[in-house]
Parts: structure tokens; C-alpha cells; sequence
């Protein structure tokens, strides 16, 4: 017995797999954040009273 598989379903099944595991890992991912020196900025804002 000759198996057949559908290759355009297949395809189509696995783009989906990986646009999902993209869009969890867009939506799961933390920004960078960036080191501020919290004393110079706040020097900044006496600075400017």
C-alpha cells in the first residue's frame, strides 16, 4: 500500500506552526533596558529649578 500525503496541507500546517511560535515570542519578549544614572539626572532637574 502506497502512502500519500498532502504536501500543500502539510506546508501550510507548518507556516502556521511557525508564525504562532514567532508571535509568542514577539509578544513574550522584554524590551532592554538601558542603564540611567539616576544621580545625574536628578542634578539635572536642580539644575534647572
Amino acid at each position: 500500500m502506497a502512502s500519500t500525503k498532502l504536501v500543500r496541507k502539510d506546508r501550510r500546517n507548518k507556516m502556521r506552526a511557525i508564525a504562532l511560535q514567532n508571535t509568542i515570542q514577539r509578544m513574550s519578549a522584554k524590551p532592554v533596558i538601558k542603564k540611567v544614572d539616576i544621580e545625574e539626572i536628578k542634578k539635572s532637574f536642580e539644575a534647572a529649578k
